[in-house]
C-alpha cells in the first residue's frame, strides 16, 4: 500500500512541479491549426470521393 500512495506522491509532485503547461494563447493557436487542416483534409478526401463517384458513374454508363 506504501508504494501506491508513494506513486501518488510523486506524480502530483511532477505534475504541480516538473511539467511545463502550455498558455492558453499557444492552446488557442493549435486549437485554429488542427480545426483548419481538418477542414482541408476533409475537403480533399472529398473531392476524392467525389470524383471516384463521377468516374464510375461516368465509366458504369458507357459500358
Amino acid at each position: 500500500m506504501q508504494k501506491i500512495g508513494n506513486y501518488f506522491a510523486e506524480s502530483w509532485d511532477e505534475m504541480k512541479n516538473k511539467v511545463s503547461w502550455s498558455s492558453y494563447s499557444e492552446l488557442q493557436g493549435s486549437a485554429i491549426l488542427v480545426l483548419v487542416a481538418s477542414t482541408i483534409f476533409a475537403l480533399v478526401i472529398g473531392a476524392v470521393d467525389w470524383v471516384f463517384k463521377t468516374g464510375l458513374q461516368w465509366f458504369y454508363s458507357a459500358f
